[in-house]
């Protein structure tokens, strides 16, 4: 959405309602709305989850999962329990998680990554877990009710539902992992500004779709088919719905993925397409050093990396090197496109493919860098990235090839 556009909204908006805590009808129904999601000890439903890039109009991605969630007050973090599985296959397990542990379920591997949260890769006071539907919009109007934030919200009534649009204007993100949190600066964050819109039905007065919009994502989520409190979570046991026959590991434990055995033979061939849908091979590209990333639309240390990788582009001749990122996140043309216009990037960027993204066995992990030499065999692996480090890693191992 152009800013000219949200400018305009703003004030229309801001001519109506300053915020529901000022306008106390709006108040008082939100209350009973909140009061009916407390209400909630557990639910069954289909959720459809689109998402989009900023400033594309066409979808990224879209999929669907059969949620569980139960409400459990006895997990101070989230307050929820849930499991996730497959829409098109009920009995295949995405995610679980009970307020002590998350699975993590790799089905090619036909292994569970089970995380206690006693290895942290980041030093966060929360747990970054995406809340089941309930739990999530509950704890959005909770916060629109009670918080000191500079907040704008609105609330619309229709035919057959009410339309709530909450916009927080604070100087950091907030994101919603149980109770609102206030995420770290990120100097590759362009906006900070965080929107959230809940659709509530009239015939029950609970939330069904709710949309989040921040500077990085925009995603929605609608549920359907609709069961609640016909489960209870006395009987819910996490290690009950893993296959059987599947191995599962503790998170953190060496091992948990195995070391690449690619340096020192020849980078796996591949075709992909350009953000142009035009063919590339990595063929084209012999006689020359190459810089390979895998990375991934909505990768925060990606994002980080274009800086370095747009000087290092333009360090080197085109005779002798090329730079090549291949993104496994996101497949999408447009989206492609879009990333790439709004990065100004000014090298290559491709579609990758699962065949690729196994071949080279990252696992879809984002973002992995290979060095490869003038004969395409791989010299090095770099996972991650970290300005310093990781930037002096490659400009020596290039240096060392050119």
């Amino acid at each position: 959405m152009a800013k000219a556009i949200k400018f305009i909204s703003f004030i229309l908006l801001l001519s109506i309602v300053i915020s529901c805590r000022t306008n106390n009808s709006s108040t008082v129904y939100l209350q009973k709305v909140l009061k009916n999601l407390e209400k909630i000890e557990s639910a069954s439903y289909s959720a459809q989850i689109e998402h989009w890039q900023p400033g594309d109009t066409l979808l990224a991605g879209i999929y669907c999962i059969l949620c569980k969630e139960f409400n459990n007050p006895a997990d101070t973090t989230i307050g929820a329990s849930f499991l996730n599985y497959y829409c098109d296959t009920p009995t295949k397990l995405d995610f679980a998680y009970d307020g002590k542990i998350r699975a993590l379920i790799y089905h090619n591997e036909k292994r569970i990554v089970v995380d206690d949260f006693s290895v942290s890769r980041w030093q966060l006071p929360f747990r970054t877990i995406q809340p089941p539907f309930f739990n999530y919009t509950k704890n959005i109007i909770q916060y629109a009710l009670t918080t000191n934030d500079s907040i704008v919200v609105d609330l619309q009534e229709f035919d057959e539902y009410y339309y709530f649009k909450l916009v927080i204007n604070e100087d950091k993100q907030v994101e919603f992992f149980g109770k609102a949190h206030y995420m770290p600066e990120n100097p590759y964050v362009w906006e900070t500004t965080s929107i959230y819109e809940l659709w509530i039905s009239k015939s029950n007065n609970l939330t069904y779709k709710v949309r989040r919009e921040q500077s990085h994502d925009i995603s929605v989520e609608t549920i359907s088919n609709v069961e609640l409190n016909k489960l209870s979570i006395a009987d819910f046991n996490i290690y009950e719905h893993f296959p059987a026959d599947y191995e599962v590991r503790q998170y953190g434990v060496r091992g948990e993925r195995k070391e690449s055995d690619l340096v020192g033979k020849k980078a796996p061939v591949w075709i992909l397409n350009d953000k142009d849908e035009q063919s590339v091979s990595l063929s084209d590209f012999r006689g020359k050093v190459l810089l390979l990333q895998f990375t991934g639309i909505g990768c925060g240390p990606c994002l980080a990396s274009i800086p370095f990788l747009k000087e290092i582009k333009d360090k080197y001749s085109e005779d002798k090197f090329e730079l090549i990122a291949i993104e496994t996140w996101v497949r999408k043309s447009h989206s492609l496109q879009n990333y790439s216009n709004r990065n100004e990037l000014n090298f290559m960027l491709l579609s990758g493919t699962d065949e690729v993204i196994k071949d080279y066995q990252t696992g879809g992990a984002a973002p992995v860098f290979f060095i490869i030499d003038r004969e395409q065999i791989i010299r090095k692996i770099i996972n991650g990235y970290g300005e310093e480090i990781t930037g002096k890693d490659i400009i020596e191992s290039l240096n060392e090839l050119l």
